[in-house]
């Protein structure tokens, strides 16, 4: 995936985790229990582009969310 198309992506998912009021430390304990291996450092990495996000990744983050996948992909 394109490194400024996965920045702009890790930044919709900030922005709609901040909306939730959901800490990162809350998302990343939610994505473990679904054996997701991402910590708060990780998501952090992905929040601001430095880390890659995996398609099974996508899939929790939008279903943990509760989002559309245009909603994480439209930006």
């Amino acid at each position: 995936m394109d490194a400024l198309y996965e920045k702009k992506i890790g930044n919709k998912i900030r922005s709609i985790r901040e909306k939730r009021k959901i800490t990162q430390e809350e998302l990343s304990a939610k994505l473990q229990v679904r054996g997701c291996d991402i910590t708060r450092s990780a998501l952090a990495k992905i929040e601001v582009g430095q880390r890659h996000i995996y398609p099974d990744e996508i899939r929790h983050f939008k279903e943990i969310l509760n989002v559309e996948y245009d909603d994480l992909f439209n930006v």
